[in-house]
């Protein structure tokens, strides 16, 4: 079988059986998990054969024309380089986990053969996104996953915050793709064509008039898929939906799908040296925000929702300094290590019977009763903090390396502005990382307080995917060597310099944050006795500890965080009784006067709802009173009108024949009459 037949099989197996699960779902449940789980597998075996048959040598390319257009044409096209098929076997091996998992973790939910289908139907569609050659096919694999994630994070449609969740997730990534869709006919109109090899020779050539105008028309596109600032607030929220969605969307599906396209397109925004000023602004101000943002969340979920965030700014700020390699090479270290972390976090809100920081830090013992997750997410988690030698420190020092090349001047297409902003910018994320990594560890994982709940062992299919992705996590890196065919020849290997940088801010992140938990650890276990104050106490007794003042109790966030994920009450054993007092949270010692606007995002739903919500809302209501009092108003007296003749005509027909002679009568005389007198008038003129 050739390599094209091959590559056309990879997302069409998961449509079939997208299909065929929704068609079989109610009529044969038992072919339910055997569709979602084999077709996706088999697609993930393909891809192997895909890439290694493709082995990182000159792209291959097929196509046949889908319909005359008259002027451009749209092609069914494949274009098969070495960012695209190992990308593929990322989607492919995250896919293949979360089915399986899933198949355990929502083993009683009725929704099921829904949810499966519709996560097969948005792996094929990434799929569509990652091995096309035209710009319009690809736009239909970009859309289809729009409408999968609505359905998605929306699983839960019962309760209020995923019907929101979803809505917004909708809304925020199409305003998006209104400039993403005009970029996209823009750049066809300037390149004659919609296929990604001519686009490109186009821009080798210069043969594009407005490089800059698409390039911002294009990225703000990427910015809402890829939830960069200012569109990147529907992610965290995005967490209403059940854990292994965001596990998919967050490592290897839609948020991955924006910063791919850049990669795939990467000379048409390099031709412009703006467009790459702005995307290293953008991918600075979202990679410190969202790692702010991360140590004052108390979800679970949350602080990997930002992390994401943060994540995907280095891929972008790696793309801002014209090295797709780096960006490509962390997009796959980090698809594999967050989709470890979120399925991990599904075994912890499983086991604990909640999504929050804060009640887990009042448990003694979790670690204990889920150590295939413990020690999973220990490996996921230093691969996220970039700590030697574990995937995420060669990929997150590939960015680093790319963007001090732009800094001092040897980057041929960035300028050195966007080098600055994206190493300055990275070091302090990486500090961060490490922060809000080791916060999550120690809260989840080293509780004090009441037992934590036993509930047996975690299911099979459930631990089983964890370990599977440990090791990519753990070895990826060290493969960069190996696999540097497939990313143009790019030898990615750190430098002294950057190391240092990089590895060191993680250093003094995590030990910084591990003093200030000891410091709140030791402040929580002296809360109770000082609490509440005794009968007679003085006024000056009642003054609470600082841990007590500073502290918010671990059954009131538990509570808050549960109402945000509808799945805790879902997936979980029955929720165990969090003991009051303050959590030891060191992200407030760490954030101090920040740390509230960092829990709230920075107020920016806020700033957008008075922006721009409120006005269009004013102005629907404004539309609303000028149709029903102005226009219907109209409408209304144009048929009044005939309404009241026809009443008077009515009047006159009584049904006496006698009437109606008389009338006629003395019509026919009022007739000869008038004749007789317009006679003489005319008569004597």
């Amino acid at each position: 079988m050739s390599t094209t037949t091959l590559a056309v099989l990879v997302p069409l197996l998961p449509f079939l059986g997208a299909v065929a699960g929704l068609l079989l779902g109610r009529r044969a449940p038992g072919f339910v998990r055997p569709l979602a789980v084999l077709p996706v597998l088999a697609s993930a075996v393909l891809a192997v054969l895909v890439a290694v048959r493709q082995g990182g040598g000159r792209p291959i390319t097929a196509s046949t024309e889908l319909t005359p257009t008259g002027s451009v044409p749209i092609d069914l096209s494949l274009y098969l380089n070495g960012f695209a098929v190992l990308v593929a076997v990322l989607v492919g091996l995250v896919a293949t986990c979360v089915q399986v998992y899933s198949t355990a973790y929502l083993r009683e939910d009725p929704r099921y053969p829904s949810y499966a289908a519709l996560v097969s139907l948005f792996t094929s569609a990434m799929l569509l996104v990652v091995y096309t050659g035209d710009l319009m096919v690809l736009l239909v694999g970009w859309e289809v996953m729009g409408i999968c994630s609505y359905f998605l994070v929306g699983h839960y449609w019962e309760t209020e915050a995923a019907r929101s969740a979803s809505l917004k997730a909708f809304l925020v990534t199409k305003l998006g793709d209104v400039p993403f869709l005009i970029g996209l006919f823009a750049l066809a109109a300037d390149a004659g064509s919609f296929e990604i090899p001519k686009v490109l020779g186009t821009v080798a050539a210069g043969g594009l008039d407005h490089p800059t105008l698409i390039a911002l028309l294009l990225l703000a596109g990427v910015a809402g898929k890829s939830a960069q600032f200012p569109l990147h607030t529907w992610l965290p929220d995005a967490m209403a939906g059940p854990t292994p969605v965001s596990a998919l969307i967050h490592a290897a599906t839609m948020v991955a799908a924006g910063v791919y396209f850049v990669a795939r397109l990467l000379p048409v925004f390099a031709a412009s040296a703006a467009a790459l000023v702005v995307m290293a602004v953008m991918a600075a101000v979202t990679m410190v925000g969202s790692g702010l943002a991360a140590l004052a969340q108390d979800d679970i979920k949350r602080v990997l929702a930002y992390s994401t965030i943060g994540q995907l700014g280095y891929m972008t700020g790696a793309l801002a300094v014209g090295d797709r390699a780096a960006a490509v090479f962390h997009l796959l270290s980090h698809g594999v290590f967050k989709a470890l972390l979120f399925l991990g976090a599904g075994v912890i809100i499983h086991a604990a019977g909640t999504n929050s920081l804060a009640a887990m830090s009042r448990m003694d013992g979790l670690a204990k009763r889920i150590p295939d997750a413990f020690w999973t997410m220990t490996i996921a988690l230093l691969a996220l903090a970039a700590i030697p030698p574990f995937a995420g420190f060669f990929s997150k020092e590939a960015v680093l390396v790319a963007a001090e090349h732009a800094a001092t001047g040897h980057s041929e297409s960035a300028p050195s502005a966007a080098g600055w902003l994206v190493l300055v910018a990275g070091v302090l994320t990486a500090l961060l990382t490490a922060a809000y990594a080791t916060r999550l560890w120690l809260m989840a994982f080293r509780g004090r307080g009441a037992a934590a709940p036993e509930h047996g062992k975690e299911p099979v299919a459930m631990t089983g995917v964890l370990w599977v992705l440990a090791v990519p996590s753990l070895g990826l890196g060290l493969a960069a060597g190996p696999i540097a065919d497939w990313f143009d020849g790019r030898e990615l290997t750190p430098t002294l310099t950057t190391s240092v940088l990089g590895t060191g801010a993680a250093v003094v992140g995590a030990v910084l944050t591990y003093a200030l938990w000891q410091r709140a650890t030791a402040k929580a276990a002296t809360a109770p006795a000082a609490a509440g104050p005794a009968p007679g106490a003085t006024a000056g007794a009642t003054e609470q500890p600082a841990a007590v003042a500073a502290g918010v109790s671990a059954a009131t966030a538990a509570a808050e965080s549960a109402a945000e994920t509808p799945e805790v009450a879902e997936v979980t054993h029955e929720h165990p009784v969090v003991p009051a007092g303050p959590a030891p949270d060191p992200g407030r010692a760490l954030l101090g006067p920040l740390h509230r606007h960092a829990a709230d995002g920075f107020h920016l739903d806020a700033v957008y709802d008075r922006l721009f919500v409120r006005p269009v809302r004013a102005a629907a209501s404004l539309v609303r009173f000028l149709d029903r009092e102005v226009v219907d108003t109209y409408v209304s007296g144009a048929g009044a009108g005939p309404r009241l003749l026809g009443s008077l005509v009515r009047r006159a027909q009584t049904g006496n024949v006698q009437s109606y002679l008389s009338a006629l009568l003395a019509g026919a005389v009022v007739l000869a009459i008038a004749t007789a007198v317009l006679a003489n008038v005319n008569a004597g003129s």
